[in-house]
């Protein structure tokens, strides 16, 4: 799945559930801790969102604002889940 999929998809869910903006600028380098886009219960639903849409399991480990905190931090999240293991 190309990266710019895993943005389009996440930024619908953010604007579904949790009438997200994106005219307000909701850049794909935005921080949602900083903007106060979610809280703690969206980060537990945006996660669980994550683990359904694209098939895998977050680690408790993983659940790092380096890979939750932006659609691009998501989106290289995403990605590198589901690279070969030979290639990480």
């Amino acid at each position: 799945m190309q990266q710019q999929e895993i943005v389009t998809a996440v930024r619908a869910f953010l604007r579904e559930n949790f009438l997200v903006d994106d005219e307000a600028g909701l850049g794909e380098d935005t921080s949602f801790m900083q903007t106060h886009t979610l809280d703690s219960t969206g980060f537990v639903e945006l996660i669980g969102f994550v683990e359904e849409t694209f098939g895998l399991e977050v680690r408790d480990e993983e659940m790092l604002p380096e890979n939750f905190d932006s659609l691009a931090n998501i989106a290289h999240y995403v990605a590198r889940k589901h690279e070969p293991a030979t290639a990480r």
